[in-house]
């Protein structure tokens, strides 16, 4: 029960940010709101302010929100002034109310992250190695404690995410190469071939034998550093496994789905509230990357639409476009009950 209610809450705050940002300036450049909804689904409750236009209500599925404006899709309300419409507004003003759904959750993740630094002390984001196990491949490779990891197969190597990434990401039955920098300033590249472990339940595991991370260190200045490092970290795995979709390098049945999130939380809960925040800020950053990609029923595809319109001098037509972003929607619906599916096998 406890996982279900962090479940609802994590998501329920990464949503509620995401649409508040849409709401907020269609508000601000005075579009009309027919509903601002958090959930999917059939309505549980909701309310409308004494002579408002905008109904607030919460959904039957804790999953996913929306923000109804006039003139999103194919309009002709006539009860609603054209000039409150959101067509009728100028692109930059439409670019930015479909921008800051995103820019919202950078914002929260940012939040998130710096109260961590202020509150737990700045984790450390650094690809130096804190331990390096005897008799394992790393070690009888010559890899030592405070080794600095800065490139691995030829990937360079800013933080320990951009390690743990491209270590998930690289073929455990080949070596994997490893480039470091010594304490005393030289470099030097090994070859690490992972270890296949069969564990008791017949998982098989591939283990390198080394550590990293784990110190803090305290301070407003640090708290600021960490902040923006880690930030910038979290937008590079982004990057990085949108790239590897394409390329190979990370399949579909990696991705996690509603049901892959619920186990994470569930996981995260046992470590704390630290890790339940971290959870958000990352989840955070994954949605509003995620929104900004140019694809059809994301916030990116109709900011994609925008940038058509100031090239061609004209907009889209508006059916046109909405059978595109209807087009999108179902493709997205496809991929989604095909990982939530996967995420339901990996349970069993």
């Amino acid at each position: 029960m406890l996982t279900l209610i962090l479940f609802i809450f994590v998501l329920g705050v990464i949503v509620l940010v995401h649409e508040f940002g849409h709401f907020l300036f269609a508000k601000i450049f005075g579009i009309y709101v027919y509903e601002f909804s958090i959930g999917m689904g059939p309505k549980l409750f909701g309310f409308k302010k004494k002579n408002g236009e905008t109904s607030y209500n919460i959904r039957a599925i804790p999953v996913g929100g929306f923000v109804q404006l006039a003139g999103e899709e194919v309009d002709d309300d006539k009860n609603v002034a054209n000039d409150r419409k959101l067509f009728a507004k100028p692109a930059w003003q439409r670019f930015l109310v479909m921008f800051f759904g995103a820019g919202f959750n950078f914002i929260l993740a940012l939040v998130i992250l710096f109260g961590i630094g202020i509150i737990c002390g700045a984790p450390s984001t650094s690809s130096k190695l804190t331990s390096v196990e005897k008799n394992l491949p790393a070690y009888n490779a010559g890899v030592e404690v405070g080794d600095t990891v800065i490139g691995i197969n030829g990937h360079r190597i800013k933080t320990n995410d951009d390690l743990a990434i491209y270590l998930e990401m690289a073929d455990k039955n080949k070596d994997i190469s490893f480039e470091v920098k010594k304490m005393d300033g030289s470099k030097a590249t090994y070859k690490v071939k992972p270890l296949k472990v069969k564990e008791e339940n017949d998982q098989v595991t591939y283990k390198i034998g080394i550590g990293f991370g784990g110190t803090r260190e305290r301070g407003f200045v640090e708290a600021i550093k960490f902040t923006f490092i880690k930030t910038d970290s979290l937008f590079r795995q982004m990057i990085i496994t949108l790239k590897g979709l394409f390329t190979g390098g990370i399949n579909v049945g990696q991705l996690s789905g509603p049901v892959g999130i619920y186990s994470i939380v569930g996981s995260q809960a046992k470590q704390g509230a630290e890790s339940i925040f971290y959870l958000i800020a990352l989840l955070s950053i994954n949605v509003g990357f995620i929104n900004l990609i140019p694809f059809p029923a994301f916030d990116g595809g109709r900011i994609l639409f925008l940038a058509i319109e100031k090239i061609k001098g004209s907009p889209v037509k508006p059916e046109t476009e909405n059978k595109i972003h209807s087009i999108g929607f179902l493709i997205l619906m496809a991929l989604m009950l095909y990982i939530t599916f996967n995420d339901i096998f990996k349970l069993f």
